[in-house]
């Protein structure tokens, strides 16, 4: 390694080609858990867990989905602020959660050049966004998302599309339980985007068991109902009602509003106890 006599002749170095350069990107994951419409108003809402997925026009991956993403800018942005420029420009929003995810780094992720990409979740309701997402972009519903002999398949589908991946998990270090994940079949999304939508899913899923992350996808008001689906659709399981009432006794407040009409019985509103 060469021995610099000061600071000035290292920059020199530093400046030129000497180092390899690499891009950065931001990818962000964005989540909604939301009503799906009903046609029979007498029918109970369900929620379903979406991710808004980008059309690409440009090669590489040509016409393939994927998660809103851009290059970092390096002389103006940090990651976070690229993140939140992504967000706006995808969706027109600037002031819901957004948080850091992973960092993707595999070598051959990109065919253009070494591109590293941190990841972002971000946590909206689709139903207040109305039009205010890109037109190549589309909301896709998480359909199904089941494990078996370490193998995850998830498929997702919009009105027009239905796309399905699955990966594979290999245990990489028994005693902290951490698993290696490899794309084992995809043809639709581009990148490595399945295993960063797979990370965001189940980073989700683990905050709720020990955060109160869940209200970022709440409105100021809501019934307990609402706020168990949105729980279910997470976790992917049915949760037993009084077994879900001791989880969130403290983290709610019962108000004097009441919800009517739509065919159901008026239930109690409440709201997040901050």
């Amino acid at each position: 390694m060469k021995e610099y006599k000061n600071e000035k002749e290292f920059l020199n170095d530093y400046n030129s080609d000497l180092f390899e350069k690499l891009s950065m990107t931001t990818d962000i994951l964005i989540i909604s858990v939301s009503s799906k419409k009903q046609n029979n108003y007498r029918k109970t809402s369900k929620k379903m867990m979406s991710i808004l997925l980008v059309k690409r026009k440009d090669y590489p991956f040509k016409n393939m989905w994927c998660l809103p993403g851009g290059f970092l800018d390096v002389s103006s942005e940090t990651l976070d602020d690229c993140a939140r420029r992504v967000l706006k420009n995808e969706t027109n929003l600037s002031n819901v959660y957004l948080e850091q995810l992973y960092t993707f780094s595999d070598i051959n992720r990109d065919p253009r050049m070494r591109i590293v990409s941190t990841s972002y979740i971000a946590l909206v309701d689709k139903n207040k966004l109305g039009d205010n997402i890109s037109s190549n972009a589309s909301w896709f519903d998480v359909v199904k998302i089941t494990e078996k002999d370490n193998l995850i398949e998830i498929v997702l589908n919009n009105s027009e599309e239905v796309i399905t991946f699955s990966i594979k998990k290999t245990l990489k270090e028994k005693t902290t339980d951490r698993y290696k994940f490899s794309i084992e079949s995809n043809d639709k999304l581009a990148f490595d985007h399945p295993i960063v939508i797979l990370a965001g899913i189940e980073r989700l899923k683990n905050k709720v068991n020990y955060t109160d992350i869940v209200f970022n996808m709440m409105g100021e008001y809501f019934t307990l109902g609402e706020l168990q689906q949105v729980y279910e659709v997470i976790l992917n399981k049915k949760l037993l009602d009084p077994a879900f009432r001791r989880i969130i006794a403290d983290k709610v407040s019962k108000t004097d509003k009441i919800k009517t009409g739509g065919g159901h019985r008026p239930s109690y509103l409440y709201r997040y106890k901050k």
